[in-house]
């Protein structure tokens, strides 16, 4: 009777090591650098048709004007063919004095549809360019 040596099982364990230790590190190393730290919006002033590049540091307000904005998480997609970047954005009317309405706009913004949250203030509009 001829014996036969089980080298599969140590192929088995050796792929297996490789996976635990190569493999899935990258993923989630790749999955941290979604998310960002800073936020940049454009404002479009439009009474005066200009517009201006805003750096949010997300968990900061910032002042522009008339309006507070804050931007509380930012974060790119997965896949790099269809590029998307989503922002949880706050933005208050400091003119307005009214405590009862707390925020011109809260909630979710979206670089390649701003249609389907919009911003709706009658003299500025803000979309979002970019996390990093």
């Amino acid at each position: 009777m001829h014996l036969k040596k089980n080298t599969g099982l140590g192929k088995t364990k050796f792929n297996l090591f490789i996976f635990l230790f190569l493999i899935i590190p990258f993923f989630a190393y790749s999955e941290q650098n979604q998310v960002g730290s800073y936020t940049n919006i454009k404002i479009l002033d439009k009474i005066s048709s200009k517009n201006i590049l805003v750096k949010l540091k997300n968990g900061e307000a910032k002042k522009y004007k008339d309006l507070l904005i804050k931007s509380m998480k930012c974060k790119n997609s997965e896949f790099d063919d269809n590029p998307e970047i989503t922002a949880y954005i706050q933005v208050s009317d400091l003119t307005n004095k009214d405590k009862d309405d707390v925020f011109v706009f809260n909630g979710w913004m979206f670089s390649s549809s701003p249609s389907i949250t919009p911003f709706d203030h009658p003299v500025y509009d803000i979309w979002l360019v970019s996390c990093y």
